[in-house]
């Protein structure tokens, strides 16, 4: 794929939001066929490059606005991945476990449930990290 600006642009806030070496290992894993590299080369341009960079609402609050709706809609890959985004913007554990208590009330209890084990699992991950 010919490197568009979208897909430059795309590529830093990708990185930025994941984190150098979450980005990088990604690329050497989920990103690395043929199906798969197009799949990403695509989200780079259309999500992160064009989608990302629009203005009127800041990085973080993005972040936040996937996690809530990939709790949502149960998408737990997605939200791991989300979250490492929220906390990489500068949300708090606290200020994340209680957005996403606040959806109780919305979604149920066992999506909120299953959100809180994940983000138990990445806020982890993370703290090994450093």
């Amino acid at each position: 794929m010919a490197e568009s600006d979208n897909y430059k642009k795309g590529t830093e806030i990708r990185r930025k939001l994941m984190g150098e070496a979450y980005a990088e290992k990604m690329n050497k894993s989920v990103y690395d066929d043929p199906m798969m590299q197009k799949f990403g080369d695509y989200a780079r341009e259309a999500v992160f490059g064009m989608l990302w960079s629009r203005p009127g609402l800041d990085m973080k609050t993005r972040a936040l606005i996937c996690v809530i709706s990939d709790t949502s809609q149960a998408r737990w890959p997605e939200l791991a991945i989300h979250l490492r985004m929220a906390r990489n913007q500068g949300w708090t554990e606290d200020e994340l476990s209680e957005a996403l208590m606040h959806l109780c009330g919305y979604i149920g209890l066992p999506s909120v449930r299953e959100a809180m084990l994940i983000a138990k699992e990445v806020f982890h991950e993370m703290k090994n990290e450093k």
